[in-house]
């Protein structure tokens, strides 16, 4: 079997940051909360470590969805004026899995490795056992996916 089964991608995708907002499990609930009473489905979650009473975290939704999560995001301006919001639309999310990954040092590096070699804008990463997945810019996408085949080549 091989290390890289499959490699998938889901395109126009929103990349929503909130820097600065308050370090608090609640605060983050409330945040999906909304999002979820919207009806809108999130995908990748990355939080970033706390800095004394503040965070930050990031996620994505589809591009369709850019404007509810603005209109969410300006209401949590409200309530806590200092979080500041970033967002990038137009992103592919790349998703390299395999059930042999699990277990198997060295695949992130390689993943890595080979977006580098692609001079890819990564915006986010996340992971499981068997998933590695790269928010890149719709552009990257192609020599990204090249460059992880040639990089796992048997």
């Amino acid at each position: 079997m091989k290390l890289v089964e499959n490699i998938f991608i889901t395109e126009d995708v929103t990349l929503f940051s909130l820097c600065d907002a308050p370090a608090d499990i609640e605060h983050i609930a409330e945040v999906f909360k909304m999002i979820a009473d919207a009806g809108i489905d999130v995908d990748m979650i990355s939080q970033f470590p706390a800095s004394g009473s503040s965070s930050g975290f990031s996620f994505t939704v589809s591009d369709n969805d850019f404007i509810p999560v603005l209109t969410i995001a300006s209401k949590l301006r409200e309530i806590n004026p200092k979080t500041k919001i970033s967002v990038s639309s137009g992103n592919c999310k790349l998703t390299v899995s395999g059930e042999e990954m699990r277990g198997t040092p060295g695949v992130s590096a390689k993943v890595f490795k080979a977006a580098a070699s692609a001079d890819a804008d990564v915006r986010m990463i996340t992971t499981s056992e068997i998933e590695i997945a790269m928010l890149v810019v719709k552009s990257d996408v192609d020599n990204v996916i090249a460059a992880i085949e040639k990089e796992f080549a048997e």
